[in-house]
């Protein structure tokens, strides 16, 4: 009988769910609910054995939403029931200073997956309703907790900490904790074998760069340094995200422009960064755009690229070297102007990448660069569903390190 566990990543008006095969690391069936709360109908997609399922219909809140999804897996398959579900893991942006590893969902581990809302007030509380739902729906599996944090968790004080005074920060528990930490420990962990180095002593870039964007710094599997901070906002350019930037803009905004905190929070957060740039935040959009003469589509693509660079320099610089820096996500997997970009500018430190091989689309992991390149540059699929579904199994089958243990 397959072994799977059932991903979920609830949102603030959207659900993403994917059934994993633990032992082939494959999605078995996916979905996606949208617009939960919405005045207008929400949408539903069901996808499974090749064949895609739609419904549009209001869906009020997330228990519709999950008890709909459950009854697509019924109806259109694979049944529930049948396909040996064991965890159902539920991604969580923020596990803050309390979650080192992830946990089993409990009514203590709800609670204070909700009292870290106030880190990441857009995801952290839909994830812990997600997680209450999905409880009473199936009661006799266990649910589990990852957090995108936990990867950082143990970052050196002088990286996680910052010049705020003291007093402050520790009140209100203002510290850098990174996110997509899933994402860059699950290519990070492949990376060995790829380049055919050992983990230990071996000092890595993995660059997360999608419509979110982050970068790592690992040595030895373990990470040293992370560009997202307290939030997602700090770091790299992103879809909408400003990444870095001067706090006295904020100063600026308040006192000439009136804005208040929402308006500053959506300003900074979604009508930024390649959208704010450009009006549009897919880089396929802005590629389009260049290609057209568009020069405001042209500075776009030069910051992306100048942020990149000055975080890679940043950590070659930290780590004293690096081995081998790797491109993931939907931008770092499928971009290879951007690639190619980078590596234009790393060139003069002896980077050098085969163009045609950079210039190939595969979902395999890969090395593009050349066998004389002085630093290996690699393409790695990220699959955060796969790393969430491992996770949980572990967790499911063992307990926590909190001494919380599944019993039915």
């Amino acid at each position: 009988m397959a072994k799977t566990v059932l991903v979920i990543n609830s949102g603030s008006s959207s659900i993403k769910y994917q059934l994993v095969d633990l032992e082939s690391g494959e999605g078995l069936a996916s979905g996606l609910v949208e617009k939960i709360g919405e005045p207008s109908d929400g949408h539903y997609k069901h996808e499974y054995n090749g064949e895609k399922h739609e419904l549009e219909e209001p869906i009020p809140d997330h228990e519709v939403g999950l008890k709909r999804v459950l009854e697509f897996f019924e109806e259109y398959g694979p049944s529930i029931q049948e396909a040996g579900i064991v965890a159902v893991g539920h991604r969580v942006v923020q596990g803050g200073s309390v979650f080192p590893k992830p946990a089993l969902v409990t009514d203590k581990t709800i609670a204070q997956v909700k009292n870290l809302a106030v880190l990441a007030p857009l995801h952290n509380g839909p994830e812990a309703v997600g997680a209450e739902v999905m409880r009473s729906l199936l009661p006799d599996t266990p649910q589990v907790f990852v957090f995108d944090s936990s990867f950082f968790f143990d970052l050196p004080k002088a990286v996680s900490t910052y010049a705020l005074n003291k007093d402050i920060a520790d009140e209100y528990h203002i510290r850098r904790y990174g996110a997509h930490g899933t994402s860059h420990q699950y290519v990070g962990s492949l990376v060995p074998e790829l380049i055919g180095k050992p983990a230990e002593g071996l000092k890595q870039i993995v660059l997360h760069i999608g419509n979110g964007a982050s970068a790592s710094a690992q040595i030895s599997g373990k990470p040293v340094e992370t560009s997202m901070g307290l939030t997602p906002l700090e770091g790299l350019v992103m879809g909408g995200r400003t990444g870095d930037i001067d706090p006295a803009v904020v100063f600026h905004l308040i006192r000439n422009a009136h804005m208040n905190v929402d308006e500053l929070d959506t300003l900074f957060n979604k009508r930024s960064g390649l959208t704010g740039l450009t009006g549009h935040g897919d880089m396929r959009e802005i590629h389009r755009m260049i290609a057209e003469g568009d020069e405001n589509a042209k500075l776009a693509l030069d910051i992306y690229v100048h942020r990149i660079v000055g975080y890679i320099g940043n950590y070659v610089a930290q780590m004293g070297g690096v081995d081998v820096i790797t491109f993931t996500a939907g931008v770092g997997e499928n971009d290879e102007v951007v690639r190619r970009e980078v590596a234009k500018k790393l060139a003069p430190f002896g980077v050098k990448i085969d163009l045609e091989k950079n210039d190939i689309r595969s979902k395999e992991p890969r090395i593009i660069s050349t066998p004389d390149s002085s630093i290996a540059i690699c393409i790695i699929p990220t699959n955060e569903e796969l790393s969430i579904a491992r996770q949980s199994e572990v967790i499911a089958r063992e307990g926590d390190s909190y001494g919380n243990v599944f019993a039915k």
